[in-house]
C-alpha cells in the first residue's frame, strides 16, 4: 500500500471514528433533555476498536455486540439516522423504535445484535459461526464483550464449543478496564484474559488500542485464520471509555488526572494528527464538516419522526389466539 493510498485508508477510518464520536455526542445532550429514554451506553474513547474491526471484515461477516452498540452499527453501515431514530424510540428507526439503545439491530449488514444480558450473547455468536461452517459460507463472526463478561458461565461455554467445533469466529474483549465501577483488579484474578485462550486449545492475541491501523491489522489476521482454516481466537483490545458506563454513572471512581492522561492518548486524535502531518488538514476539515452536517441532520430527523403506532405494538407484543 502506497502512503497516499494508506493516507485514503486511515482518512475513511477517521470518518467513522467521528461520526461515532459525534452521534455518541448528540445522543448525550438528547438523553440530557429527556428526548431518550432508558439506558444509554456510550462509545466515547472506544471508537477505534468499531472502525478497525470493521475495516478487516468483508460484507458477510457478522459482528455482535454488547448494549454499548452505537459505533458497531454505525461502522457495519447503519444509517446515522436510523440509529438516532432508533434511540428516541421513533417509527424511523432501525427496529421501529421497539429496540432502542442497547439492542440495536441490521440484519441487511450482519450487524446482528446488541445485547443487554452481559455475556449472554457469546453462545450465540457460536452458532452464528457453527450455521456459517455448515453452510460452507466462508463468513466469519466477531463477537463483542467486555471484561465484565469474562468470569460469567456463558463466556466459557461459548470459548468452549467454538473451539470443539472449530467454528469460524473471532471472541473480541473490548477491555475497558472498568466492569461498570468495578476496576479490573477487584474483578479478575489476571490481567492478561488471552491466558484463558489455551485452556480451550484456542489462539489468542492483545493489544493496547492506541492506533486505528493496528486494530486493523491484528483483527485481520485473526479473521484470515478463522475464515481460511476455521481456528477460533480470543483477542484483547485494552481499551478506555471517557465517559461513565452509562448516562446514569457520573464515574467518581475515576479520578480526573486518570481520564484526561487516557484523552491524551486518544486514537481518534492520533489518526487525525496523522491525516494532518501527512498534508491531509484539507480532507480532515472537510470529513469534519459533512460528519457535522450528517449527524445534525439525524437528530432534526429523529426529532420530527413519528412515534410507532398502537398497531405496530400490539402486532409485535401479543401472538397466538389472542393476537388480533
Amino acid at each position: 500500500m502506497t502512503d497516499s493510498s494508506k493516507l485514503d485508508h486511515l482518512l475513511h477510518l477517521y470518518r467513522q471514528m467521528q461520526l461515532i464520536r459525534r452521534v455518541e455526542e448528540e445522543a448525550a445532550a438528547a438523553y440530557a433533555k429527556g428526548k431518550i429514554g432508558g439506558f444509554l451506553h456510550l462509545y466515547i474513547g472506544q471508537e477505534a476498536v468499531a472502525a478497525g474491526c470493521s475495516a478487516a471484515m468483508r460484507p458477510e461477516d457478522t459482528m455482535i455486540g454488547t448494549y454499548r452498540d452505537h459505533g458497531m452499527a454505525l461502522v457495519r453501515g447503519m444509517s446515522a439516522r436510523a440509529l438516532m431514530a432508533e434511540l428516541y424510540g421513533k417509527d424511523t428507526g432501525c427496529s421501529r423504535g421497539l429496540g432502542g439503545s442497547m439492542h440495536l439491530f441490521d440484519a441487511k449488514n450482519r450487524m446482528l445484535g446488541g445485547y443487554g444480558i452481559v455475556g449472554g450473547h457469546i453462545p450465540l455468536a457460536a452458532g452464528v459461526a457453527f450455521a456459517s461452517k455448515y453452510r460452507d459460507e466462508k463468513a466469519v463472526t466477531l463477537c463483542f464483550f467486555g471484561e465484565g463478561a469474562v468470569p460469567i458461565g456463558d463466556f466459557h461455554e461459548g470459548l468452549s464449543l467454538a473451539a470443539l467445533w472449530k467454528l469460524p469466529v473471532v471472541f473480541i474483549c473490548e477491555n475497558n478496564e472498568f466492569s461498570m465501577g468495578t476496576p479490573m483488579s477487584r474483578t479478575l484474578s489476571v490481567e492478561d484474559l488471552t491466558l484463558k485462550a489455551p485452556g480451550y486449545g484456542m489462539q489468542s492475541d492483545r493489544l493496547i488500542v492506541e492506533d486505528v491501523l493496528e486494530v486493523e491489522a491484528h483483527i485481520r489476521k485473526a479473521i484470515d485464520r478463522a475464515r481460511e482454516h476455521n481456528e477460533p481466537a480470543l483477542i484483547e483490545l485494552r481499551t478506555y471509555r471517557f465517559r461513565g458506563h452509562s448516562m446514569s454513572d457520573p464515574g467518581k471512581y475515576r479520578s480526573r488526572e486518570e481520564v484526561e492522561a487516557h484523552k491524551a492518548r486518544d486514537p481518534l486524535l492520533r489518526a487525525r494528527k496523522q491525516l494532518v502531518d501527512g498534508g491531509r488538514e484539507a480532507d480532515v476539515l472537510r470529513v469534519e464538516e459533512e460528519i457535522e452536517a450528517e449527524v445534525l441532520d439525524a437528530v432534526q430527523f429523529a426529532e420530527s419522526s413519528p412515534e410507532p403506532s398502537a398497531d405496530l405494538l400490539e402486532a409485535t407484543t401479543y401472538v397466538g389466539p389472542f393476537a388480533r
